[in-house]
């Protein structure tokens, strides 16, 4: 338990990244893992990342990123993007997430229906159903945040970005949209104090 808290304390949104210094190729393919590895709604793995190290595109993400120097500076940079055509009901890809469950071909129609009923007003409604796919990333990049954390590697979640600016640098396809970015290094300057609220203004017991 002390490791992982050690990690929540040690981790915090880095703004200046250490440019000499890279991770480890081993240690970053577990950060992978880790996101590779995360829960998310219903088993659909919307998440599809895109690791950036080619340094003239990042250079062109920088000012629809509002110019922060965490996306030319970091050791590396995780676009966290969603497919949403794939998760959408009735899908091939859908269907086959329910099968590697080992399910009776019954049981899988009975997951597929429930899936259906539970996204018939989300997919009719892209927006809404790019927010529900944004929400599973979110889950993936906490993780590989703090993991991170137990490796003494810094982070730095970023959603101040133009959508469609990013989007269009990327070339994404139809279906494929941008949840949020995430720097991965070393941090140059000391941490600055953690401020946060105290558990008994978070937290309540019925």
């Amino acid at each position: 338990m002390s490791q992982f808290l050690d990690a929540m304390a040690f981790r915090h949104a880095c703004k200046v990244f250490d440019t000499e210094k890279q991770i480890p190729a081993e240690e970053f393919d577990s950060l992978l893992e880790v996101a590779r590895t995360s829960p998310s709604s219903f088993g659909m793995e919307p998440w599809r990342l895109i690791v950036v190290r080619n340094e003239k595109l990042r250079k062109a993400l920088k000012p629809s990123c509002w110019n922060q120097s965490q996306i030319t500076d970091c050791s590396e940079l995780i676009v966290f993007t969603t497919d949403n055509n794939v998760v959408r009901s009735g899908t091939p890809y859908v269907r086959k997430m329910f099968e590697r469950r080992g399910l009776s071909a019954e049981m899988v129609d009975t997951y597929m229906g429930v899936y259906k009923n539970y996204l018939a007003d989300i997919e009719n409604d892209e927006l809404l159903l790019e927010n529900w796919t944004a929400k599973q990333c979110y889950i993936a990049a906490a993780n590989m945040m703090t993991y991170a954390a137990t490796l003494k590697i810094d982070s730095c979640p970023i959603e101040g970005f133009d959508k469609e600016e990013v989007e269009a640098i990327l070339d994404l396809p139809e279906g494929r949209y941008v949840a949020l970015l995430c720097a991965f290094g070393y941090r140059v300057n000391p941490q600055s104090e953690q401020k946060r609220l105290p558990i008994t203004q978070i937290v309540e017991y019925r």
